[in-house]
């Protein structure tokens, strides 16, 4: 949350927006709930503009102070997201559209001032002109968003393909080296989803994408069992990936963070599986009895210990300048995910809170899980980070360059201390797969 002395006075009360008379009638609430999201469009307009002020206001004054060229501007996209309370990744997204509406797009902004365009709406046309030149980027502005009667009744996908198909005519080669680009950013990712499942996200080029799916569906046409159509088609993903019939073990490494009473049975406290978040305590006991019983399996146990107030893991200290192997871990296992405010990315760098050039300590004190994007916004001119300790909670204060102040904890762990971590190095990673996918 920011902090409050360094809040700027707001232009109005918003409060008075969520008011709802209570003895208005359907239409008028239909009535409020319309006029609701064109304040939410005008809102977001606004939002742009100040986002390109600010961008353009911070590159004019590093430019001044002799910043070189390729790094001006460096973190304003961090500091909107945390403004929005927003992921440092939208938070450069929204830059990028604030920038191109107010400088290139004035009937897509206008459009969204008036709750012609919702915010989303208006990033789908954006994102189909983003490798377009200014002009052509005008033009299509022009033609898509100038009457905005035409975007009545128009839905995501309309308004994508229209956009889209003027982008193509305007600049087809644009259009193939945007293709182009796009299939090197092919990538595989998961999350957690309901009921300790997991969604598996494979982002391929079309054609790539269209005979994986028309290969899985293949099968689920000549394989008539028990199993659904669904289940058929996913069992034959884990099968042709892993080279494996599904169910059948495969050697991974599988970080189980559980308490020591949920793994006795004396307790349901959720376990955490890193990498992936809290799963049922039965299902973390089943895991764990299936790698001490399946002799291909090989199942370690360590103990760490929670403060006997707060429960948050206790420190390790080290002298070295890199984070040893055992102390990455550790602050893996207790940061789970990047430690910036509102980024919920995968941790990818282990780094000191104080630089380690300006007397840091390599310490689980000192120490962050950070995504790669935030390390590096980290270490522009005139953002600080400060960690420390709160009644025994580890906590980080991000301070930006504008001098507003972010705060963050660490996630309490599972049930009651003290915390026995299962690492379960293993020939049953499938079975994890198929309790968590």
């Amino acid at each position: 949350m920011s902090d409050p002395s360094f809040m700027v006075e707001s232009m109005f009360d918003p409060t008075g927006l969520a008011v709802v008379d209570p003895h208005a009638d359907e239409a008028a609430l239909i009535a409020q709930i319309s006029e609701l999201e064109q304040v939410k469009s005008a809102a977001a307009a606004g939002q742009a503009r100040a986002a390109a002020a600010l961008d353009e206001l911070r590159r004019r004054d590093e430019a001044d102070s002799g910043v070189l060229a390729a790094e001006r501007g460096r973190g304003v996209a961090s500091e909107i997201a945390l403004a929005r309370r927003d992921s440092p990744a939208r938070g450069a997204r929204h830059l990028r559209v604030a920038k191109t509406l107010v400088h290139d797009m004035p009937h897509t902004l206008a459009a969204l001032e008036t709750g012609a365009l919702s915010e989303w709406r208006a990033t789908l046309i954006v994102r189909e002109a983003a490798d377009l030149s200014t002009e052509d980027r005008r033009i299509l502005d022009a033609e898509l968003c100038a009457d905005v009667t035409k975007l009545d009744g128009v839905g995501d996908k309309r308004i994508t393909a229209a956009a889209k198909q003027i982008a193509h005519r305007l600049d087809d080669r644009a259009a193939a080296e945007r293709a182009a680009k796009a299939a090197a950013d092919r990538r595989v990712s998961i999350r957690p989803g309901p009921d300790a499942m997991a969604y598996v996200t494979a982002l391929l080029p079309a054609a790539q994408g269209v005979s994986v799916y028309a290969a899985l569906n293949r099968a689920a046409t000549t394989i008539v069992d028990h199993r659904s159509r669904g289940a058929v088609m996913a069992d034959t993903l884990v099968e042709r990936v892993t080279g494996r019939p599904a169910g059948t073990p495969e050697p991974v490494a599988v970080n189980l963070v559980i308490s020591d009473e949920t793994l006795l049975g004396g307790d349901n406290t959720a376990a955490v599986v890193e990498g992936y978040g809290p799963i049922p305590a039965s299902v973390a006991r089943s895991l764990v009895d299936a790698a001490v019983t399946d002799e291909r399996s090989r199942a370690t146990l360590r103990r760490l210990y929670r403060h006997p107030k707060s429960g948050a893991l206790v420190a390790m200290e080290s002298q070295s300048r890199c984070f040893p192997r055992g102390l990455a871990k550790f602050i893996g296992l207790r940061d789970l995910t990047c430690r910036t405010p509102y980024c919920d990315a995968p941790i990818r760098h282990r780094d000191h809170a104080q630089p380690r050039n300006r007397g840091g300590p390599t310490s689980a004190r000192n120490g962050l899980g950070m995504c790669e994007r935030c390390n590096y916004v980290k270490e522009a001119s005139g953002w600080h980070v400060c960690a420390g300790d709160e009644n025994g909670v580890h906590t980080a204060e991000f301070t930006t360059p504008t001098g507003m102040r972010h705060h963050s904890t660490a996630p309490p762990p599972p049930g009651p201390p003290p915390i026995a971590v299962s690492e379960i190095e293993t020939r049953i990673g499938i079975a994890i797969a198929q309790h968590a996918a």
